[in-house]
């Protein structure tokens, strides 16, 4: 592999190829400050929630793609902002806010993104929580060891040891908004894996 320019980088990144989650984990730390400023200085008007939640797919997506990544074509926080880049224009095309053939974005400030804040809010479970609760125990740890690394400990924190968002924030020293989004992002890939055995029974 050819250097990036950065020690620590092209550490990590060498981890991570090897399937280390938490050497990802750690180019996450590294990098999204300048991941999220790029997303909103091009998507202006999202919440930050909803920006956090792009980040966080296109960490996921890029931790899937890392042996692709090529140090001679580009630098990693450009290969990061160009996953992101797809990623939003195809969460937003989900919903109806931007064309998927265009490169423009229509943003709707209303209701959609109060919605999309109040869907994680601190002292209201979601439906898919509750379920995750009512589940046998051994059932959910089995899942959340199954999580990437990037969830994996705020999942746990917040479905067995049911520690608020603020409480998970502090012990963790993270934003609360990132452990909203991790949150949230867990659930979805825990009821994904459950259907899947379901299915699979």
């Amino acid at each position: 592999m050819e250097r990036t320019g950065s020690k620590l980088t092209d550490d990590l990144i060498r981890q991570a190829v090897d399937g280390n989650g938490t050497a990802f984990t750690a180019l996450w730390d590294e990098y999204i400050g300048q991941l999220r400023a790029y997303i909103r200085g091009w998507l202006k008007n999202l919440d930050d929630l909803y920006v956090d939640d792009i980040c966080s797919r296109s960490f996921e997506k890029a931790f899937r793609q890392i042996g692709s990544f090529d140090p001679r074509k580009s630098q990693f926080i450009t290969w990061l902002r160009t996953i992101a880049h797809n990623t939003a224009l195809d969460l937003l095309a989900q919903e109806g806010r931007v064309h998927p053939r265009h490169q423009t974005v229509y943003l709707d400030e209303g209701a959609h993104v109060q919605a999309v804040a109040d869907s994680i809010a601190d002292q209201d479970d979601s439906a898919l929580e509750s379920i995750i609760k009512d589940e046998n125990i051994s059932a959910t740890s089995r899942y959340i060891d199954a999580l990437p690394e990037l969830y994996r400990e705020v999942a746990r924190r917040r479905l067995l040891d049911g520690m608020q968002y603020k409480e998970i924030a502090v012990a963790l020293d993270m934003e609360l908004n990132t452990v909203r989004t991790r949150i949230r992002r867990a659930k979805q890939m825990i009821d994904n894996m459950s259907k899947e055995e379901e299915h699979d029974i």
